[in-house]
Formats: C-alpha cells, structure tokens, sequence
C-alpha cells in the first residue's frame, strides 16, 4: 500500500508542468495576426463636444504591404454615428483614412465603434471613440 501511495506521488509530481519545463515564458499570445494596415490611432478621446454639433474623428492608416489596399466595408456601430474612408486604393507607402462622424445629441459621456474591412485581411478592425457630449 505505501509503494503504491508513493507511486502516486512520483507520478503526480512526474506531469506536473513545473517539472516538465511547460511553465509559460512570457505574455505573450501565441496567435498573432499580421496585417498590412498600420494605424496612427485604433482609439481616439475628443474630450468634451458642445450638444447639437456633430464631431468628425478622423483615423488615419498606411498601408504598409506591397501591394494596394482597398477598403472594402465600414461599418458604424449605431444610426448616430456615420463613416466616409478612402474610396480609391491605398499604395504601398501611402496614407488612407475612415472618417466617423457622430451626432452629438444626448448630452453625457458616450463610447462609439467603427469596424473596417479591408482587401488584406477580411476580419473587421474595430476602431473607437470617446468622449462627453455637454449639454448648451
């Protein structure tokens, strides 16, 4: 009976990670996903916007591959908010950019959502905004 608690023991501690060597290393994730779509900001605060006003956020890419880009889809994540983007292909090298611009109607802080679809990868960037809107 103690042999087989030993046993056990000697097997439990034998696939353990900490004696396998399996422990992680770092932070890091093991799935990366590459694209050729570099941006200048993913999210953007504009601070306090006046009640009644639209504000236009505007963000910026470089397409940053060797072959053109073309934005194939923006998607708003509400009827508040509206998109324009570069609607003619992105050179290597050069600079896009999708534009949201939000109805400032109800006063009080507010957190918005654009998804882009691009030529280099078909799963949707998700770009955001924020901010408060002050009642006048």
């Amino acid at each position: 009976m103690k042999n087989l608690k030993i046993s056990a023991l000697l097997a439990v501690l034998a696939f353990s990670p900490f004696f396998a060597n399996t422990l992680p290393t770092d932070n890091n994730p093991v799935v990366r996903i590459l694209t050729d779509v570099t941006w200048k900001s993913e999210s953007i605060d504009v601070g306090n916007i006046p009640q009644g006003k639209p504000k236009t956020i505007r963000f910026e890419f470089t397409n940053t591959s060797k072959k053109p880009i073309i934005i194939e889809n923006v998607a708003p994540s509400c009827g508040c908010t509206t998109a324009d983007y570069t609607k003619t292909p992105i050179l290597p090298g050069k600079k896009g950019f999708v534009e949201a611009s939000y109805n400032a109607a109800a006063a009080g802080p507010f957190m918005k959502t654009v998804n882009v679809t691009t030529s280099d990868s078909k799963t949707p960037k998700t770009l955001s905004f924020k901010g408060t809107v002050v009642a006048s």
